[in-house]
């Protein structure tokens, strides 16, 4: 049963963030194509509904960690599109201070802890920030986020036990978009249906349309109801797809243009703009108006980028322990 209801204003809600989503990340490989954005660069389009659905039950003070595909992790969670960009193009006004560019996207603030490159690297993390919210006796939940090839690290079957024996208040989403870099999900595990890895462990799991924002709702909101109330945590499976390659440097040569077609024929963002039409909740006005908003924004993302300044030689000293005044630290 779903405790937070889905009405206009979440439609509303799901277009605009999703069309941010997608017109960043439009932008951003376009500006990675005019070297403006260096070093590896992972696009999130076509997998937008899995965030949109997920924000819509979330409260703000709950986190998010994710793996390495992560602008749109930190767009979702309400980190500034300028910060983001800025952190694309190494500047010091970026939300990782230029350190972490694409790949390590980090906001404290907003309650959003990376951006990891280390494949699985977040899984364990991520139940670690869910076993300090339980330990600190707050009522706010972890969703970590792996991708389908990060399932066959040990450390999910290390964090899976630990999870399921403590009780963590964390849900555990696999965004499974068919491929793990160039290899299909058949060619790398035995067990396809990934959602049945949890079953071992007692933790509830399931598979979900990830290509639609209400199906990602509604099971979102059951496994933060269950984490709130102390129930421990859920694994899910989001079924989605990327429409661009694994990285900027992908050739795609490992599916064809049929399927990836027949995935666009479900995009997410369409499919709400025909759900809000035909509801009546918006008309051809607010579609206009919107998308002046969210092109206004990333052109002015890219001009706050374009305008900071880089770091400081002397910040390559600094951020890299928490002491202070480690010893080994010398500028």
């Amino acid at each position: 049963m779903s405790s937070i209801e889905i009405n206009k204003d979440t439609y509303l809600m799901w277009y605009e963030s999703m069309l941010l989503m997608r017109k960043f990340e439009e932008k951003a490989g376009q500006l990675y194509g005019q070297q403006k954005i260096r070093g590896f660069c992972h696009l999130y389009i076509g997998q937008e509904a899995v965030l949109a659905g997920a924000i819509s039950v979330l409260k703000p003070e709950d986190s998010l960690i994710t793996a390495y595909r992560d602008h749109a992790h930190a767009l979702a969670k309400g980190v500034s599109p300028n910060a983001i960009m800025a952190e694309l193009y190494g500047k010091a006004t970026g939300c990782s201070k230029g350190k972490g560019g694409s790949m390590h996207m980090f906001d404290k603030e907003k309650h959003f802890y990376g951006g990891h490159g280390i494949v699985g690297g977040q899984i364990p993390l991520g139940a670690g920030v869910a076993f300090a919210e339980k330990f600190k006796g707050t009522e706010f939940v972890n969703v970590t986020y792996m991708g389908d090839g990060a399932v066959r690290q040990g450390a999910l079957n290390e964090t899976f036990n630990m999870a399921a024996l403590w009780k963590l208040p964390v849900i555990f989403v696999c965004e499974n978009n068919g491929y793990a870099m160039g290899t299909s999900v058949e060619r790398t595990t035995i067990q396809t249906d990934i959602y049945k890895l949890g079953l071992p462990y007692g933790i509830p799991s399931s598979p979900v349309d990830g290509m639609d924002p209400v199906a990602v709702h509604n099971a979102m909101d059951e496994a933060v109801q269950r984490a709130r109330n102390g129930e421990g945590p859920t694994f899910l499976e989001m079924r989605t797809y990327r429409y661009k390659g694994h990285s900027m440097s992908d050739p795609q040569k490992y599916r064809t243009k049929e399927e990836l077609e027949s995935y666009k024929a479900k995009d997410p963002i369409e499919a709400i703009r025909q759900a809000i039409e035909k509801a009546g909740y918006a008309d051809e006005k607010w579609f206009e108006d919107i998308d002046a908003k969210v092109k206004a924004e990333v052109d002015q993302s890219v001009k706050f980028a374009e305008e900071s300044p880089w770091p400081e030689a002397s910040e390559l000293y600094t951020d890299v322990y928490v002491q202070k005044d480690y010893p080994y630290i010398k500028d």
